[in-house]
C-alpha cells in the first residue's frame, strides 16, 4: 500500500502540493501529468524519499519495495556494467557478497563450520535465484541497447546518457513493488523505448510514471493523475481519455455555470425594481441573500485553466522539381565513418523519418546534409529550387548565445523588421521585454522555440530538422504537429517521439549499426511488416540482435563494398582519442554536478527570501541564469564528446572484430 495525506509543499510563496491525499491503486499503471513547473517531480521525490514535505506524511505498508530512478548516476560504480546492474537487486547481491565472502574464508579455513557456513549461504543465494540473476541482467542491458561485449566495460567509461540506461536496468531488476519513473525514456533511442515499453506492460506491480512522451502515456496508462494548481484529479483510463473526460467535465461546468447566472440575473432583475418598495421589501432582501448564494456557487465551479500554448504557421514553400534531395553513396563520420554507401532519393512533398539506434549516424547525416560537416565520400545534390532550413538538436550550431532572442531572429532574415519579427516571437511565446534576453540564461524548452523559430521564418520548401520536440511540453509538440501537417514543403527529420513520427511520416528510412540503411513506404506498422517480408531487420523488435544480423540488402539499402583497414597508428590513435574524451566528459559531468548543487542551493535560498528583498531576488536570480546558462553549454560539449566517444568506439570494436 502507497498512499499520501495531507501533502504540503510550498517553494517560497507558491504552492505546488496544497495539501492533497491520494492513495495508490495496487497494480495499476498510473501516469502523473500536469503543466510544466506544476510540481510533478517535487511529488516524485517526495514519495522516493529524496525530498521532504512541508507537511503531511507518506503512507506506505511494512516491507513495501520502492524503485526510482535517480537524477544523477552512480558516482561509485563496480567495475563491470553487468555487475553494477547486479547491485540493483540489492537482496541477492548482499546474499552474493555474503556467499563470496564465505568462500574467501575457505581458503584459509577448511574446516566443518566453516563449510557449513558457506552451504548455507550458497543455498539462500540459490533459493533467492541468485544464479539466474546475472542471466537476466544481461537480458535487461541488451534490451536498453548494451552490446554484449560492453558488459565487461567499466561503467566509468560511458556517456551521460548510457549510465542513466544502467540506472534504468538496476530498477528493472530489482522487481520492486512500486516503479516510480520520472521521464524514464529520455536517454533513449526509438528501439530501446520500444523495449522499455513492452517491459513495463508486463511489469507486475504499481507503475507511477512521468512523461511527455504522449504515445507512451496512452500506451501504457491505466490511470492518469492531473496535478494542477496544488490539487490532484484522478481519472481512470489513458491520457487521451482524461482530455475527452476533462472536456466533459468543462462542458457540464459550462452548463452549470450558465444556469446559475440565469437564476442570478433574474433575481437581480427583480431586486432593482421592486427593492425601494416597501410592499416588497423582505422579498427584495431574502432574493437578495439568494443572489449572495448563488455567486458562492458560481465561484466554486472549476474553470479550465487557459495556459499559454504555442502557435505555429510556416511561411508558403516556394514551388521546387520533383526530385528534392538525391544523396548516391555517401559516407558520414568524423574521422573515420559512422555509415558508409549512404543512397536515397527524396521526391517532393515527402516526409521521411529517419530511424535507429544512438549513436550510428542519424544527426551526422542530417548535418552532413545541411552543410554543417563535409561528407566523407559520395556526394549528393539538391532539385531544382530547392531551399531548405535546418532546426539542430544542439541549438548552439544555429543559435548565437551572446546574442538576444530578437537579435538571432532579426540575423536568420535580413529583410525582418523589428515588428514583424516581435511578432512572429509572441506566437512562439516570447513576448514584451522576453525577446530582450540572451539566449544563453534561457531553459531548454526555450532555447527549443527560439531554434524552430529561427528555422521556420526563411521561406524554404523542404525542412531538416533533428530532434524537433526535445524539450517541448506536449501542447508544444501539438501545435508543432498541426503546423507542420499543413506544410506544402518536404521534410527529413529525426525523432524517437511515436507519435510526431506517426502524425508526419510518409517514409521511414531506416538506418542499421553495420552502416546498412534502407527506405521504406509508409509509417512505422508499415516498416515492420515490409521489413519482415523483405528480411530487413526491424530495429523497433527489442529481440532482434542488429549486431549480428546478415540480411541482404533491400532496394535502397546500402552495404559496405569492402571492409576498412586500420593500420596500428590508426588503432593507437583511436585510443588515444578515445582516452582523451573519457577524460574530457569526466571533467565535464564534474563540473555538470558542482553547478546543479550551486543551483539548488540559490533556488532554495530564493525559496527561503522574504517577499520584500526585491533586491536580493534579483542578485540571486541573476547567478541562477548564468548557473543555468553555463550548464546548457557544458551538456551541449558533452553530447559532442559523447558522439565522438561513440564513433571512436565502433570503429576500434570493427577492428577487433577483423582482428
Amino acid at each position: 500500500m502507497l498512499a499520501i495525506e495531507k501533502l504540503q509543499k510550498n517553494f517560497g510563496a507558491r504552492t505546488v502540493l496544497d495539501s492533497i491525499s491520494y492513495r495508490f491503486p495496487d497494480g495499476e499503471k498510473i501516469a502523473l501529468v500536469g503543466p510544466n513547473g506544476a510540481g510533478k517531480t517535487t511529488l516524485l521525490n517526495i514519495l522516493t524519499g529524496q525530498e521532504p514535505a512541508d507537511a503531511g506524511q507518506v503512507l506506505t505498508s511494512q516491507g513495501l519495495k520502492i524503485g526510482y530512478l535517480p537524477q544523477e548516476p552512480n558516482a561509485d560504480p563496480k567495475d563491470t556494467l553487468l555487475e553494477e546492474c547486479l547491485t540493483g537487486h540489492h537482496v541477492i547481491f548482499a546474499l552474493k557478497h555474503a556467499m563470496e565472502s564465505e568462500l574467501h574464508r575457505l581458503e584459509t579455513d577448511s574446516s566443518p563450520a566453516r563449510v557449513a557456513a558457506y552451504e548455507r549461504a550458497e543455498s539462500q543465494f540459490r533459493q533467492a535465484g541468485g544464479y539466474s540473476l546475472e542471466a537476466r541482467g544481461s537480458s535487461i542491458l541488451h534490451g536498453l541497447g548494451f552490446r554484449p561485449e560492453l558488459l565487461s566495460r567499466d561503467p566509468r567509461s560511458l556517456s551521460g546518457g548510457w549510465r542513466m540506461r544502467l540506472e534504468l536496468a538496476k530498477v528493472f531488476i530489482n522487481d520492486p513493488d512500486v516503479l516510480v519513473l520520472d521521464e524514464p525514456t529520455n536517454h533513449l533511442d526509438l528501439p530501446a523505448l520500444m523495449w522499455v515499453e513492452r517491459y513495463l506492460q508486463t511489469f507486475r506491480g504499481t507503475l507511477l510514471f512521468v512523461s511527455h512522451d504522449r504515445a507512451l502515456l496512452n500506451r501504457l496508462a491505466s490511470m492518469t493523475l492531473m496535478l494542477q494548481q496544488g490539487q490532484l484529479r484522478a481519472y481512470k483510463g489513458n491520457f487521451d481519455q482524461l482530455l475527452s473526460q476533462r472536456e466533459l467535465e468543462e462542458q457540464q461546468n459550462e452548463a452549470r455555470r450558465d444556469n446559475l447566472a440565469r437564476q442570478r440575473e433574474q433575481l437581480e432583475s427583480f431586486v432593482e425594481r421592486f427593492g425601494a418598495k416597501a410592499s416588497k421589501a423582505s422579498q427584495a432582501q431574502s432574493k437578495a441573500k439568494q443572489i449572495e448564494r448563488l455567486r458562492a456557487l458560481e465561484g466554486e465551479i472549476e474553470t479550465s485553466v487557459n495556459q499559454q500554448v504555442m502557435h505555429l504557421k510556416l511561411p508558403e514553400a516556394p514551388p521546387s522539381g520533383r526530385d528534392v534531395l538525391s544523396v548516391k553513396g555517401i559516407s558520414i563520420g568524423y574521422d573515420r565513418p559512422l555509415a558508409t554507401g549512404i543512397n536515397l532519393l527524396m521526391e517532393r512533398g515527402s516526409r521521411i523519418a529517419i530511424i535507429g539506434s544512438n549513436g550510428i549516424g542519424k544527426s551526422t547525416f542530417l548535418k552532413t546534409i545541411a552543410g554543417q560537416i563535409p561528407s566523407l565520400e559520395g556526394r549528393f545534390e539538391w532539385g531544382h529550387n530547392v531551399r531548405f532550413a535546418y532546426c539542430a538538436q544542439n541549438h548552439d550550431e544555429i543559435l548565437a548565445y551572446d546574442k538576444t532572442i530578437l537579435e538571432n531572429l532579426l540575423n536568420a532574415r535580413a529583410e525582418l523588421g523589428e515588428r514583424e519579427a516581435r511578432q512572429i516571437l509572441g506566437s512562439f511565446l516570447f513576448s514584451a521585454e522576453n525577446v530582450y534576453k540572451k539566449v544563453k540564461v534561457l531553459s531548454g524548452g526555450e532555447k527549443a522555440r527560439v531554434g524552430l523559430c529561427r528555422a521556420m521564418i526563411e521561406p524554404s520548401n523542404l525542412l531538416l530538422l533533428d530532434e524537433p520536440t526535445n524539450h517541448l511540453d506536449m501542447s508544444s509538440v501539438e501545435v508543432l504537429i498541426q503546423g507542420l501537417e499543413v506544410y506544402s514543403g518536404s521534410i527529413l527529420f529525426v525523432s524517437h517521439d511515436r507519435n510526431f513520427i506517426e502524425a508526419l511520416a510518409t517514409h521511414i528510412f531506416v538506418m542499421l549499426p553495420d552502416g546498412r540503411s534502407a527506405l521504406f513506404h509508409g509509417k512505422l506498422e508499415d516498416y515492420q511488416r515490409m521489413a519482415a517480408t523483405q528480411h530487413f531487420p526491424n530495429v523497433l523488435d527489442p529481440t532482434v540482435d542488429l549486431q549480428k544480423s546478415a540480411s541482404p540488402p533491400i532496394s535502397g539499402a546500402s552495404t559496405r563494398e569492402s571492409e576498412v583497414s586500420y593500420s596500428e597508428e590508426d588503432v593507437r590513435q583511436l585510443k588515444r582519442e578515445r582516452s582523451r574524451l573519457q577524460k574530457q566528459m569526466e571533467k565535464l559531468e564534474q563540473e555538470q554536478s558542482q553547478l546543479r548543487t550551486l543551483a539548488a542551493h540559490v533556488e532554495e535560498q530564493l525559496g527561503n527570501l522574504d517577499p520584500g528583498h526585491y533586491q536580493k531576488a534579483q542578485e540571486l536570480q541573476k547567478e541562477l541564469d548564468q548557473g543555468r546558462s553555463r550548464l546548457d553549454k557544458l551538456e551541449e560539449q558533452w553530447l559532442e564528446a559523447a558522439e565522438r566517444l561513440e564513433a571512436a568506439e565502433g570503429q576500434l570494436s570493427e577492428w577487433g572484430r577483423l582482428n
